[in-house]
């Protein structure tokens, strides 16, 4: 009897934004079937894919320092007369294409974000030596539909990509040139995933797009229509969705936050910028009075919702006078949390060719003072926690003996103690103390 081959490994290093994360699991997904298992380790492995960003240049140089390291992995590997294949998976690989190739030699394969489902087949051509090594296209239908219904492990919360590309045209944005035109996957598509995941056992999914909130529904509605068909989901107990543009919070969609129980009580809704003149300069096609009143609308229809933003500081041509509205907009507002950068300026958008591009030092200053205030929010929404009893999904063991960690509906980290038995299950925790990052509580009695 022939003894079985060991499987071949495959490292995949993510970089970015949650759907990264989803496109690695199905990257995982399509390689299994031709004997590829995951491993933590690059050292050693078969195939390397680094599955990456372009929204910020600091990203992309990370990309290319990380393939000089696996380059060196590579060539041990030879040494000892084995084989190792490179690739170079998503924006960055959309954006540069054979750039990537020109600058690393050691690179075999340049997959964009909408082809990573031809993984085995262009796999098998560089084993074959055929020489294609870029497949960057725009094909999200047909990805989709080349991928496994059937997905690997996926632990207690999941993501689930349900729409791709964006039509906005922000002028500090790569993502149309990279993700492509606004595409939505059919309804009965999305569902069909759904329930594969909650009858694997996950309690909690997050619907992830570039513009998610911008979802049509091929039989009719928009985002809120599919959350109330996947709420009804035997097994799923929590959905949330990230991230979203302020022009697409429609009527409905506001309504479900206050009518399906499932739809958490967090929305992450980016404004960029306070000053109306800035957001003009964007080309974010809302003001700040139109995201207020968004705002205003949310919580009349959910009044204990989270919110998480996404700021820009620095934008070319932004002035003192602008970046102060941004700091009044920020208190009038109050967050759970937030995601706050410098402006990069990324080749062939709007804004990188724009007058006024703001000195570094005073990028870093504005930016340590919107983070001081973004701070001071998240620690104040975590600490009136305290004292509260609220229900969280228990998604794995703490770092110490005898805790478990799981997350609250606002999306807080929390610290319990607790048998491994609870992972999987929502059970009210009453909140004992508070840190910028995280909760630590005690159990309650029910479990669900």
């Amino acid at each position: 009897m022939t003894a079985r081959s060991p499987a071949k490994r495959v490292h995949i290093k993510s970089y970015g934004c949650q759907m990264n994360v989803y496109d690695s699991e199905r990257m995982a997904d399509v390689l299994r079937p031709l004997g590829y298992g995951l491993t933590d380790d690059p050292e050693g492995a078969d195939l390397v894919v680094l599955n990456t960003c372009h929204i910020r240049e600091k990203a992309t140089e990370k990309v290319y320092s990380e393939l000089g390291r696996i380059k060196a992995m590579k060539l041990r590997k030879a040494e000892s007369g084995g084989e190792m294949l490179i690739a170079v998976a998503g924006c960055v690989a959309q954006a540069e294409g054979a750039e990537i190739i020109r600058r690393q030699s050691a690179v075999d394969l340049v997959v964009g974000p909408q082809s990573y489902h031809r993984l085995p087949e262009l796999i098998a051509r560089a084993h074959r030596a055929n020489g294609e090594t870029l497949a960057a296209d725009f094909e999200a239908q047909a990805k989709f539909d080349a991928l496994p219904v059937d997905r690997g492990d996926t632990g207690v919360t999941a993501f689930l990509t349900i729409q791709e590309g964006c039509d906005k045209f922000c002028t500090f944005c790569v993502v149309p040139y990279t993700r492509g035109a606004e595409y939505s996957r059919p309804s009965g598509d999305i569902e069909r995933e759904a329930r594969v995941l909650a009858e694997r056992g996950v309690r909690e999914i997050t619907l992830l797009g570039q513009n998610v909130n911008a979802f049509a529904n091929d039989e009719g509605g928009g985002l809120a229509a599919l959350i109330r068909r996947l709420a009804r989901i035997p097994g799923l107990a929590r959905i949330r969705y990230t991230t979203s543009h302020p022009r697409d919070m429609d009527d409905d969609l506001i309504a479900a936050h206050g009518e399906v129980e499932a739809l958490m009580p967090y929305l992450h809704l980016p404004v960029q910028s306070g000053s109306d003149r800035v957001l003009k300069a964007m080309n974010r096609s809302h003001t700040t009075d139109d995201y207020l009143k968004t705002i205003e609308r949310v919580r009349a229809a959910r009044p204990d919702i989270a919110l998480s933003g996404d700021f820009i500081v620095g934008f070319p041509g932004e002035t003192d006078a602008d970046f102060e509205a941004t700091m009044s907009l920020v208190r009038d507002v109050g967050h759970a949390s937030a995601f706050s950068f410098k402006y990069s300026r990324r080749p062939g958008t709007p804004a990188s060719a724009m007058a006024g591009q703001v000195a570094e030092e005073v990028k870093i200053e504005r930016l340590a003072r919107l983070q001081a205030l973004l701070e001071a929010q998240q620690r104040a929404f975590n600490a009136d926690t305290v004292g509260r009893t609220v229900p969280v999904l228990f998604e794995k063991p703490g770092r110490h003996a005898g805790q478990v960690v799981g997350r609250s509906p606002y999306l807080q980290a929390v610290h319990c103690p607790g048998g491994l038995d609870l992972i999987g299950k929502i059970a009210p925790v009453t909140i004992k103390s508070s840190a910028h990052m995280s909760l630590g509580g005690e159990r309650a009695m029910e479990i669900a």
